[in-house]
């Protein structure tokens, strides 16, 4: 039976990278990403792919399931960190918030998906004005670079516009989450 990691969708091109580059054999079995607007629904979704699978890893923080993500895991490890953001930023990205709590945070596929992510699903797209209701206690987007390319870049401009904000970059590669995969997978 074929090693598989379960990864959160918004993860999964980044685990396969690296999967590739460690010389790891696994398959990469994503979730959909979008259950990260009801994270009540992760826990479920992972216990659901876990079952007749060779799981070796999950690919997901706690990512707001408060514990319930653990609980399903019967031994299975998982990555460290509350958020995505902790994978891919380790504690810079405790410490943007520390500094400005009024940041929010884009990943690469944040940033390439915020159209459908966050303005089609929070209904932005067909009611502008509540723009303000959702985000206007933040301050600065805060883009947590993986692979910043000129197309990425530009999406994340976009985001940064359309949240009305201005957009700062922290070139973090794809190191901390290669370590903690690394350590998951040996």
């Amino acid at each position: 039976m074929t090693q598989t990691v379960v990864a959160c969708g918004a993860l999964a091109v980044h685990v396969k990278a690296v999967a590739r580059r460690l010389g790891l054999d696994v398959q990469v079995h994503p979730l959909p990403a979008l259950l990260h607007n009801r994270p009540e629904l992760i826990a479920p979704a992972v216990e659901e792919a876990l079952d007749g699978r060779d799981v070796v890893a999950v690919a997901y923080a706690d990512c707001g399931t408060y514990g319930a993500l653990d609980e399903v895991l019967d031994g299975v490890p998982r990555l460290n960190g509350a958020h995505c953001y902790d994978v891919l930023a380790g504690p810079h990205a405790q410490a943007a918030l520390d500094e400005e709590p009024g940041t929010y945070l884009l990943t690469d596929f944040l940033a390439r998906t915020f159209e459908h992510t966050v303005l089609r699903e929070l209904g932005l797209d067909r009611h502008p004005e509540l723009r303000d209701a959702y985000f206007g206690h933040y301050t600065r987007v805060l883009w947590l670079a993986q692979r910043p390319t000129p197309a990425t870049r530009a999406a994340a401009e976009r985001a940064a516009a359309a949240l009305g904000l201005p957009l700062e970059v922290h070139e973090v590669g794809e190191e901390a989450l290669e370590r903690q995969l690394a350590a998951l997978l040996s």
